[in-house]
């Protein structure tokens, strides 16, 4: 399967082509606001809401809007992995000093069940480890009325050292 992005001279959309075997399977003009640079991140941030930071501890409210659900009515498998990885990082930003860059070697995720349209959900991340070369972050996504686990992850961060001249 390919797809290409074109984008028309005259006003600037762009058209999503999806092709199987050489055949056009389907198309659709993207509107504008979905073309600019980080629309991703602002789509899952617009979605989340801080509660409660503390140092190796982030808790954040999820809401689960039509734009981030799959053909099923759950959360899209996508957007839990953008959450995941957001949240891992901001994280591990609690413990880790600013000037050191952080680099995801490792993100897993594992789907227990669903979370459906219109659901709230927290999301829980805090560390597991922390040293001076690797953060591990692990990642909660539970059911707000019910506390019922759905989704659970891990991110192993290396810490990349400054550089001393």
């Amino acid at each position: 399967m390919k797809a290409s992005l074109d984008r028309s001279k005259e006003d600037g959309a762009a058209t999503l082509f999806i092709s199987v075997s050489n055949q056009i399977r389907a198309y659709s003009s993207l509107p504008p606001n979905f073309q600019e640079k980080d629309f991703y991140s602002h789509l899952i941030q617009s979605i989340l809401q801080v509660q409660l930071v503390e140092r190796g501890h982030l808790t954040s409210l999820l809401a689960v809007k039509p734009p981030v659900v799959n053909v099923n009515g759950g959360l899209h498998g996508g957007a839990i992995a953008a959450i995941a990885e957001l949240m891992s990082i901001a994280c591990a930003r609690t413990v880790v000093a600013e000037d050191k860059e952080l680099f995801l070697g490792e993100l897993s995720l594992s789907y227990l069940s669903s979370a459906p349209a219109e659901a709230e959900v927290v999301v829980d991340a805090s560390m597991v480890r922390s040293g001076r070369n690797v953060t591990v972050i692990a990642v909660e996504f539970k059911m707000k009325k019910t506390s019922k686990l759905i989704y659970t992850g891990r991110a192993t961060f290396y810490n990349m050292p400054t550089a001393k001249l």
